[in-house]
């Protein structure tokens, strides 16, 4: 069986910067109206997360949004097994790459419709 390293890429949204006052952190007033997300915002408590950020699967789930990872966690189970979904986005940023003996791509939007947060899945083969 072919063994895969799961990558999980935040390919969309907005996470600010974060701001603190002594160890509390302070939220924007405003931050679904200007699409901030308070998962990214957050971040790792230190600094907000930025598009372009990865997280190792199993490794790092405990750094990702338990909405979020709920919902990308189907598609997780499919891309370890070998598996891979048929839409493609042909022709969109989002066009997925599928390639079984090295790299294959997953997009999945988080299911708050006001956050904009997009991570790309990025499963590659592990050398025998």
């Amino acid at each position: 069986m072919k063994r895969y390293q799961i990558e999980i890429e935040i390919f969309e949204g907005k996470g600010g910067q974060l701001r603190k006052q002594g160890a509390e952190i302070i939220f924007p007033e405003n931050m679904e109206r200007e699409g901030i997300c308070a998962w990214m915002y957050r971040g790792d408590s230190q600094h907000s997360y930025q598009a372009g950020q990865r997280f190792k699967y199993p490794e790092d789930t405990g750094k990702i949004c338990p909405w979020l990872l709920a919902a990308i966690d189907g598609f997780i189970k499919a891309l370890r097994y070998g598996g891979t979904l048929p839409w493609e986005y042909r022709g969109t940023r989002y066009e997925k790459v599928i390639d079984p003996d090295g790299i294959t791509t997953e997009f999945v939007h988080c299911p708050d419709p006001a956050s904009g947060i997009v991570v790309k899945l990025i499963r590659t083969k592990i050398a025998d």
